[in-house]
């Protein structure tokens, strides 16, 4: 049956990742108010000011380097996908959980992503001390990880449910 409780969880994972996918996971605040580095699921931008130097005209603009991270959106976008196909698989249980444990890993490798990104790579941007902080799509994925834990639990009850009525007495 469709209307189950782990329907529910999973398009909220399905929710969250769209949220991901369109809202910044994380900034930092450089040593002037100009710099910024930013990470979404596309990009990892980083806004530096030029440093004035003698006879030369100031910079109008601060300078943009950006690094692709697409990997991180197709992980993320794999994870809604799997999770909304799960949805539909309401009458093979086991496809359901297997779905959750891929979409576990997939989501335990993103958060490996954005922290290697924020608190390593970031590291060298700004500040060292200031870690920077983590906005609303990384709290999206925090929330996906607790929503995949949730469906995967309550598809194992419905599991452990037939077979237990499917036993003869």
């Amino acid at each position: 049956m469709i209307q189950r409780v782990q329907t529910i969880f999973l398009f909220l994972i399905v929710v969250a990742m769209g949220v991901a996918l369109s809202n910044p996971l994380w900034e930092k605040a450089g040593t002037t108010s100009s710099e910024l580095a930013q990470l979404t699921a596309l990009e990892y931008s980083q806004q530096q000011a030029i440093p004035q130097q003698a006879g030369v005209p100031a910079a109008t603009s601060p300078t943009t380097f950006i690094t692709s991270v697409w990997y991180l959106a197709l992980l993320l976008a794999l994870v809604g996908l799997s999770s909304l196909y799960a949805i539909f698989q309401y009458r093979n249980r086991l496809t359901q959980t297997a779905l959750c444990a891929v979409n576990a890993l997939m989501l335990t490798a993103i958060m490996g992503i954005i922290l290697y990104r924020t608190l390593y790579a970031g590291k060298a941007y700004g500040n060292a001390d200031d870690q920077g902080s983590f906005l609303t799509g990384f709290y999206a994925i925090i929330a996906a990880l607790v929503f995949n834990a949730l469906a995967n639990r309550f598809i194992r009850r419905d599991e452990k449910l037939v077979r237990g009525s499917d036993r003869i007495r």
